[in-house]
Parts: structure tokens; sequence; C-alpha cells
């Protein structure tokens, strides 16, 4: 008797909930998008949603009640007949047509709407072009010439954040995977013990350290500079890093490490020539994780750099775009994809890592 194939309800039922799970979370995400390439007007007077083609409710005829025409009782106009009332709300005719009273009583007009397919809605680059190259403008007012801010120049900020990421992105990756080769491969006394503190510090929470650290700042004049940003972050990061590249670098082949040290290898050699090649997987899975940690903080960057001018980062412009400019949907949805394009390239590019760097060592 032959087997009967497995029943394949589970599979499509799980990967039913996952696209429609995707769907609910980028939902949002695409509405700020869309909004992010709107009019100013456009974006004030409807929806994101808009822009999907659908029918709606255009005048293609305008009627001008006859003043004689008693408006207490029924009256019919362009094939409908129905009360003031119900022509207030509106009153649909036999061949789909809508008649609608539009104004007073008195001195009202009717409008005949049809059915049709809305057209493509305008789009614009210049919402981009005020947040990235945003310039100052004079107009003329009650009191003479005034100067005003026309967008926001956030490519400062940008760049100000690419000079506080990388770097705090390679330099805990580097302390890191020397501190984990030397916890895998080298042995010294009190060994397990530093390795098991160093995993203590991930309970140990953010907020609590940042008073002390910048008062340390502030006696050491490092407090408003990005050396102050990098350190920081290179502590907040190393106890996860260590962690995450020591299970991989542990997991690595004996037998190519003793190989290596029969032919006169040094450790640093080994570390340099065979550990960072073969750790690829962990060191990207860890530069995501880094990267969009810091390119995306606000608490440190406010704390350690404060209103230092020229040296505010990404996160802290947008804050005071939604401060200043609450009511310019227009200037805050392209300010915050303007802050995605990199970390989404960097995810992207690195993404073939990211599964195989989280689960080394979980299985020999």
């Amino acid at each position: 008797m032959a087997m009967s194939k497995g029943n394949p309800f589970p599979r499509v039922f799980v990967n039913t909930v996952l696209v429609v799970l995707c769907l609910l979370w980028l939902i949002p995400t695409l509405g700020l998008f869309v909004s992010s390439f709107r009019p100013r007007d456009q974006i004030m007077s409807s929806g994101w949603w808009t822009i999907i083609p659908h029918q709606v409710w255009a005048t293609t005829e305008q009627l001008t009640p006859d003043p004689s025409i008693d408006r207490n009782g029924e009256m019919t106009f362009a094939g409908a007949t129905g009360t003031f009332e119900q022509f207030r709300q509106g009153v649909d005719t036999p061949d789909g047509k809508h008649v609608i009273w539009i104004g007073n009583k008195r001195a009202g007009t009717v409008q005949v709407q049809e059915r049709q397919w809305s057209g493509l809605p305008p789009f614009t680059l210049q919402n981009y072009h005020d947040v990235l190259a945003g310039k100052n403008v004079t107009i003329q007012s009650e009191n003479g010439e005034e100067a005003i801010r026309k967008g926001e120049d956030m490519s400062d900020a940008f760049i100000n954040s690419m000079a506080v990421t990388f770097p705090a992105v390679v330099i805990p990756i580097l302390m890191a995977a020397f501190a984990a080769y030397g916890f895998a491969w080298m042995r010294f006394p009190g060994r397990k013990l530093v390795f098991a503190l160093m995993v203590a510090l991930l309970v140990v929470p953010l907020q609590i350290a940042l008073v002390p650290v910048l008062s340390d700042y502030v006696h050491l004049k490092l407090n408003g500079t990005y050396m102050s940003v990098w350190l920081a972050h290179t502590g907040f990061g190393l106890p996860l890093a260590v962690y995450l590249l020591y299970n991989y670098i542990s997991s690595l082949p004996r037998e190519i490490m003793e190989a290596a040290i029969v032919d006169g290898a040094s450790h640093f050699k080994i570390f340099w020539r065979l550990v960072l090649p073969l750790s690829t997987p962990a060191l990207a899975s860890f530069a995501i994780f880094q990267f969009l940690w810091v390119w995306n903080d606000y608490l440190v960057a406010l704390i350690f750099i404060g209103n230092v001018p020229g040296v505010q980062v990404l996160t802290m412009r947008l804050a005071d775009m939604v401060g200043s400019r609450g009511s310019d949907w227009h200037l805050l949805t392209a300010g915050g994809f303007v802050s995605m394009i990199l970390p989404l390239a960097i995810f992207f590019s690195l993404q073939r890592f990211f599964v195989r760097g989280l689960t080394a060592g979980s299985v020999k």
C-alpha cells in the first residue's frame, strides 16, 4: 500500500500567516514612502491610499434651481426626484448618476456626478530637495523683507551620522574579535570568569551608565565630540559582540589551528590570516546589528553630543523637525526615508551572512 503524502495544510497556513504579517508590517512604511513623494496640499487633502486606481464621483454638470420651484416639496433634477433633505444627502438615478444639492435652500446649486476612474496623482521630488538642500529665502512682509527657512538642510547631519556610525561599528568589531579569539583558543588564568563577567554585562541597562559616563567625559573634556560617542557605543556594544563572535570562533575546526601552530604561526598570524576570513558571517551579522543600533540611536547622541552646532546626527535633526515642522508631513516623511537609505543598503548587502552568523556555534 502506497504511503499517502503529508497534509500540506500546516505549511500553507504558516506561509499565509507570514505573508499577512509582512503586509501589515509594510503597509505603514508604504504609506510614509508614498507620502514622501506627494505635494503638501495633496497630503493635507487626501490619504496616501488614493494613489491606488479607484472610482470617484466627478461632477459632470452643475444646475441652478429655478427660483419658482417649491423647495419644500418634491423636486426633479436630471431624472432624480426627491425632497430638499434627500438631495442634500444625494439621490441616485437609474442610469447610475448621483445628484446632490450644494449650499442652502435659497441659493444653492445642484451637481450631477458620475463615477470615473481617478487619474495618476501628482508626484514630486521637491520634498527630498527641500530636506537635503534647504535654504533661506527672502519674502516681503508687513515689516519689510524677512528671511525664512525653506526646507531642512539635512546633508550635514547625514555626513555626521556616517562619521559617528562607521568608527562605532569598526572599533568594537576589531576589539571583540580579538577578545573572542582569546577566550576561544588561548588558555590563561581566570579565562572563564572574565568571559562570564563580560557576558553578564549584557543585562546592565544602558540608561544607568549614561550619567557616570557623562560625568567622566566632562572631566576629560570629551563631551560634545565624536570621540565620546565612539567610546560609548564601543563600550555598550562589546558584550554582545564578544558573545556572538565567541560562539562562532570557538566552533572553527581545531585541526586548522593545530596545523597553523605546527607550521610556526603566532596567535596574531592565526587570528589575522585564518580566524578573521573564516569569521566573515559572524562579523557581518554583528556589523548589521551595531550599524542599525548606532545609526538609529538618539539617546546616546543627545546625551554625549547635545546641541553642539555642526555635530548633530540625523536622528537629532529629525527630532528637531518634528518639533518645529510637526505639520509638514511632506518634509518629515522625506527626511525619514533619507535616514533609511544607508541602513537598507548595508542590510541587503550583508543579509546573506546574517542568518548564518546568528546560528553559528549553535549546532556542532
